[in-house]
């Protein structure tokens, strides 16, 4: 029996990377994890978090505006770019703390530097070798740019926290979540802003209702949205940059966001020589129970994962952790995992779109809503809120729950665990609404759409 330095060895310390050390060493293995950079990875750092909290200082904006329909009188408030960036570095700094924290608590080694894979059981890190009965990768993903004239003066989602002025005009390429996360807070912190998408919508995996309304409300907002536009190079200029279209237009801007995708952390780790088998987007492939092509070497969250969110990267790493140290009957059941866009106004959803609820389940009823809020009746702003609701017909199960709308994260959590139960839409009916809420809005809905 071959004598190991760790019993598991886990190169990345983000989300899914720290859960698995952690936990794993809780349960009495000898766990290493290998970290180049700060821990807590994409989401603690230049992710989740820090996006979140510069969303709430957008907020504030609306807010103010909303409150002079209240009866109150707010002088002209004055944003403070330099203090947000130093607060949420200061708390980021905190977390990073915590997870040092949490690994050392748990009897992890912590070893900082970057991890190269020497064979099935083997690890460098800088000049020292350490090796290990099983090896994680948890080396989650990063920003991709494609190749274009002018490239270089581009940033990525990771450079928008610590921007150095702040931008009078952001131009915003991409349609996805980052690109409309970003074009919004940017907005409510008081930047022009354009968003240019190559394709005809915004959200392409999500309800098609869902993206057509999110644009309707986010250029409601003053966000120049310009669909079928594709940027052919970018230059300098005087005062800024200028983005030239493909079909001749040209956009000026102090900053231009690529958000354009991400593409997973599998370069220069030595993955290919020790034979590790990636697939035609450099994800590792994975087996049932996160098995690379190499059965010692396994992989979680963004760099192998069908669904690339922190809360999924957790649960993976639960679920080796009992498969590799526990009675290994933990499993990952991915259906109906809920997410949100924290764009403004928030998107929320849950279960399948329409398209994807009619290929699964053949018929389905649909039942929606879109309405002013009530607390816009007084606060004067005409933002909308939608709400849809997908039924397969066969069943009466709800298969599909997505909102456009304030705070629509928190509310669609909580009917996540419903659907997941398996929830009907006699249940929703029969549930009782808290009035005056928009969230009521999903247990009333009683017409269904026509067609």
């Amino acid at each position: 029996m071959p004598t190991y330095d760790f019993d598991l060895f886990v190169i990345g310390g983000g989300s899914g990377g720290v859960r698995a050390a952690r936990m794993a060493a809780q349960r009495g293995a000898r766990v290493a994890i290998a970290e180049c950079a700060e821990l807590g990875g994409t989401c603690v750092n230049v992710g989740c978090i820090p996006k979140k909290l510069y969303s709430y200082a957008a907020g504030y904006a609306e807010a103010f505006e909303e409150a002079a329909g209240y009866g109150w009188d707010v002088a002209k408030p004055h944003f403070d770019w330099a203090r947000l960036k130093a607060n949420r570095a200061r708390e980021i700094h905190r977390l990073n703390e915590v997870y040092e924290s949490l690994l050392d608590g748990a009897g992890a080694t912590l070893i900082a530097g970057w991890a190269q894979l020497v064979d099935a059981h083997t690890v460098m890190v800088g000049e020292r070798r350490f090796t290990a009965q099983h090896i994680l990768l948890a080396t989650g993903g990063m920003p991709f740019v494609p190749e274009l004239p002018g490239k270089e003066h581009v940033v990525v989602s990771d450079q928008m926290f610590d921007l150095d002025p702040f931008p009078k005009r952001l131009l915003v390429v991409g349609g996805g979540y980052i690109a409309c996360e970003f074009a919004s807070i940017f907005k409510g912190l008081g930047c022009e802003v354009t968003l240019l998408q190559r394709k005809a919508h915004l959200l392409s995996e999500f309800d098609e209702d869902v993206r057509d309304f999110l644009a309707q409300e986010m250029r409601r907002a003053g966000i120049d949205i310009r669909f079928n536009s594709e940027i052919a190079s970018i230059r300098e200029i005087e005062h800024g940059l200028c983005a030239v279209l493909a079909r001749g237009q040209r956009v000026e801007a102090d900053v231009i966001l690529f958000a354009t995708g991400r593409v997973p952390n599998t370069q220069g780790m030595g993955l290919e020589q020790v034979g590790v088998a990636l697939d035609d987007r450099g994800r590792v492939k994975i087996d049932a129970d996160y098995r690379s092509s190499v059965p010692s070497i396994l992989a979680v969250g963004d760099v192998a994962t069908r669904q690339p969110l922190t809360p999924v990267a957790l649960a993976e790493a639960m679920v080796v952790v009992d498969l590799l140290f526990g009675k290994g009957k933990r499993r990952m059941d991915y259906a109906f995992t809920p997410t949100a866009v924290f764009t403004h106004p928030n998107v929320g959803t849950c279960g399948y779109t329409e398209a994807g609820a009619r290929m699964k389940f053949g018929e389905v009823t649909l039942f929606s809503s879109e309405f002013r809020a009530l607390r816009h009746t007084l606060s004067g702003r005409p933002e909308r809120t939608f709400m849809k609701l997908i039924v397969d017909k066969a069943s009466d199960r709800v298969v599909g729950l997505h909102m456009v709308g304030p705070e629509a994260g928190e509310i669609v959590q909580g009917f996540a665990v419903a659907m997941r139960a398996g929830a009907t839409k006699a249940m929703f009916d029969a549930t009782i609404g808290i009035h005056p809420t928009v969230a009521e809005e999903f247990v009333t809905m009683r017409e269904p759409m026509p067609g």
